[in-house]
């Protein structure tokens, strides 16, 4: 757990991950709480992950750059599918909160409807999950009194729903296994020749059952490769995009502007100089930035 205060100002941030038998659907679990907290600011960056996030008390505020209808929408809870860039969120005052963090076909199962409604796509969850669910599981949640007993509480009820949820395509896992093990360094050709479909065959599964066509998702796992990627002194951002998969540095530079809005020099600077919250220790991944 992380922890700052400062005067009445109080900002926990708790990270753990899923067990082991919900290690195929779950990356995470993230908790924060902040009371009487001055605007806190956070980047979320695409990460391959399906976010439930779950608030009791203030609620969040979300800004879409793409999506300017929604800017400053104030969310007590929310279901975030893939994302093909960045949005920033504001939260002050006295709230709790824990996301969720899905694998894709995690959420296909859990959630049940085809997650190319949920790419790029911010909606309550009760729309997808009933409302009697989403409102009952955040009542147990206030009134669970710290986040290990919290994540028990979500381990319980993400299994229970599991049970009777949807089972994804062979192909799709194989061609899903294939993406993070090379963490996006395969061509949707190579991925059509190991599943034995065709591109177009692959595009349409993705829309059912991860959200994002297979060349997106390869970007954003490209991405999230450099940015938990160990820094060592003395290496070029030239090599860092050869050793991740990019043609050249211009590639990588262009790819982080579209995801992030940053340069990947950017980037570092940011996570240098503010907090990432202590995810990439936890599936390699980060998802989030508290930027002030």
């Amino acid at each position: 757990m992380e922890r700052s205060s400062a005067g009445q100002v109080v900002v926990e941030h708790y990270v753990r991950a899923a067990p082991d038998w919900l290690r195929a659907h779950v990356v995470k679990y993230i908790g924060y709480r902040s009371q009487a907290a001055p605007p806190q600011r956070t980047l979320w960056v695409p990460a391959a992950t399906v976010t439930l996030f779950l608030g009791w008390g203030d609620p969040l505020r979300l800004e879409d750059v793409q999506d300017r209808e929604r800017e400053g929408t104030a969310w007590e809870a929310m279901a975030v599918g893939l994302h093909s860039h960045a949005d920033i969120s504001e939260i002050s005052g006295t709230a709790h909160g824990v996301q969720v963090e899905f694998t894709p076909l995690g959420a296909y199962c859990l959630l049940g409807l085809p997650l190319r409604h949920l790419a790029d796509k911010v909606i309550h969850p009760s729309e997808i999950l009933g409302h009697r669910w989403v409102a009952r599981l955040t009542e147990i949640l206030a009134q669970t009194p710290d986040w290990d007993d919290r994540c028990a509480v979500l381990d319980d009820a993400i299994t229970a729903r599991l049970a009777c949820g949807r089972t994804p395509s062979p192909v799709v896992l194989e061609a899903w296994r294939r993406l993070c093990e090379t963490r996006g360094q395969v061509t949707v050709t190579e991925l059509a020749r190991i599943t034995g479909r065709s591109r177009r065959r692959l595009e349409i599964l993705f829309g059912e059952q991860i959200g994002l066509p297979p060349k997106t998702l390869a970007r954003v796992l490209r991405f999230q490769n450099v940015i938990t990627l160990p820094q060592i002194p003395g290496r070029t951002l030239a090599e860092t995009a050869t050793l991740c998969g990019y043609y050249d540095q211009a590639h990588m530079n262009r790819d982080f502007r579209a995801l992030s809005g940053l340069t990947p020099a950017q980037f570092r600077m940011l996570t240098t100089n503010t907090t990432v919250t202590s995810e990439a220790s936890v599936h390699e991944r980060i998802t989030s930035i508290l930027s002030g």
